[in-house]
């Protein structure tokens, strides 16, 4: 991958930032999907030499930041999602689409877990089980996502 891939990876996480950060109404956020772990997920299976955990470290921080939550805690969520995807590329490659999904939905739901788990900590304790809702879209997203930025990839000659 040369230094196009990389301007392309970097722009399309950056995207999906944008994306995880828009300002929507409190009604409808809840069903914001999670973006940014789904984009980093699809380029921690699709280049897992390139993109890895500093990646998500770095865009947990800035995320961090940008929300005002705690330092290091989506760091930390995002951190362990991209090191649970790199674990389990090789797997992933093989299954189908709709399996990938299902797979998503369970890495996505554990880094929620751990996200409402780190936020009971700091605040409310939430006993509902609409914490998973952005993991459950962002599984919904990923046949979709998935085969367009494969698409965009073989057009663009990238990785």
């Amino acid at each position: 991958m040369g230094p196009f891939g990389y301007l392309f990876v970097w722009f399309t996480l950056l995207l999906a930032f944008c994306l995880q950060v828009m300002p929507l109404p409190d009604a409808w956020l809840v069903w914001r999907p999670d973006w940014l772990g789904v984009l980093l997920a699809y380029w921690c299976v699709a280049t897992p030499q390139r993109v890895g955990v500093l990646h998500g470290f770095v865009l947990g921080l800035m995320l961090d930041l940008i929300e005002g939550a705690p330092l290091g805690q989506n760091a930390l969520v995002l951190s362990l999602l991209a090191y649970l995807f790199l674990l389990l590329y090789q797997r992933f490659r093989v299954y189908s689409i709709w399996q990938q999904a299902v797979l998503v939905f369970i890495l996505l739901g554990i880094a929620q877990l751990v996200e409402q788990w780190l936020r009971t900590i700091y605040g409310p304790i939430s006993l509902s089980l609409e914490f998973l809702l952005p993991a459950l879209i962002g599984s919904l997203l990923w046949p979709w996502l998935f085969t367009m930025m494969q698409a965009v990839r073989r057009r663009l000659g990238i990785g």
